[in-house]
C-alpha cells in the first residue's frame, strides 16, 4: 500500500535546512534563524518553532542525539536529522524548485478591492504601499552588503536576492500605477458596474469547447 507524500511547512524546511549544518537545540535554531533573517521569509512565532520540531521527531524526520544543561539553565535537547529527513527535505526541495506554487498573496486582492473605495483614498494607500516597499529595499541592500563583506558564497544568501528583486519590481509596478492612475492613462470605474464583467476561467472556457465537440 502506498503512503500519502509527506509535505513539510516551510519553518520545517528551516529548521531541517540548519541540522544540515550540525545537530542543534531549539534555542539555538531560533537565534540563528533571527541573526540570518529566516523570520524575513519563514513565519516565526513564540513556541511555533519548539511544536514543529515535536512535530518532525514524531514523523521519524529528526531524533533526539543530546541534552545540555548549563549552570542553572534549563536541559536543552540536542536534535540531529535522520535519513528519512534528509530524504524527505531533498525531494521536497527539489518540487518546490522546479514547480512554481499557486500562492496567494494579499496584495492582488486589495486591488481587486480597490475599485470599491474613493480613487483618492487609494492613491494615497498606493503612495504609502511605495514608500514601505522602499525602506524595505533599503533594509534588504543592507544585508546584501554585509553578506557581500563577509565573501559569503552566493547561494547561501540567494533567497534575499530573490526577496530583493522581487520588491523592486513591485516598486517598480506600483509606481508606473501610480503615474497611470494620476494621468489617467488608467480610469476611475464610473459608480455604475458593468452588467458582465469579463470571462477569466480558462478551465470553464475548456469545458465549453469539450462539450461542444462531445
Amino acid at each position: 500500500m502506498s503512503t500519502a507524500k509527506q509535505v513539510l511547512t516551510p519553518l520545517a524546511m528551516a529548521i531541517l535546512e540548519l541540522l544540515h549544518e550540525k545537530p542543534m537545540h531549539p534555542y539555538e535554531m531560533t537565534q540563528l534563524m533571527r541573526h540570518r533573517r529566516v523570520d524575513y521569509r519563514v513565519k516565526l512565532r513564540p513556541g511555533s518553532l519548539y511544536h514543529t520540531v515535536e512535530r518532525l521527531e514524531g514523523q521519524g524526520f529528526i531524533e533526539v542525539v543530546d541534552t545540555q544543561r548549563q549552570g542553572r539553565r534549563p536541559e536543552r535537547t540536542v536534535y540531529a536529522m535522520t535519513e528519512q529527513g534528509r530524504d524527505t527535505f531533498a525531494d521536497q526541495a527539489r518540487d518546490m524548485i522546479a514547480t512554481p506554487a499557486q500562492e496567494y498573496p494579499q496584495y492582488p486582492v486589495a486591488l481587486s478591492a480597490a475599485s470599491e473605495l474613493d480613487q483618492h483614498d487609494v492613491m494615497d494607500q498606493l503612495r504609502m504601499r511605495a514608500i514601505n516597499l522602499r525602506a524595505r529595499i533599503a533594509a534588504d541592500e543592507v544585508v546584501i552588503e554585509q553578506v557581500l563583506k563577509e565573501d559569503l558564497p552566493t547561494m547561501y544568501w540567494i533567497e534575499h536576492a530573490f526577496t530583493h528583486h522581487q520588491r523592486k519590481s513591485e516598486l517598480d509596478w506600483t509606481e508606473q500605477l501610480i503615474a497611470d492612475l494620476e494621468s489617467g492613462r488608467i480610469t476611475w470605474p464610473d459608480e455604475q458596474k458593468p452588467d458582465q464583467l469579463p470571462h477569466l476561467s480558462i478551465v470553464d472556457e475548456k469545458e465549453r469547447s469539450d462539450g461542444k465537440t462531445a
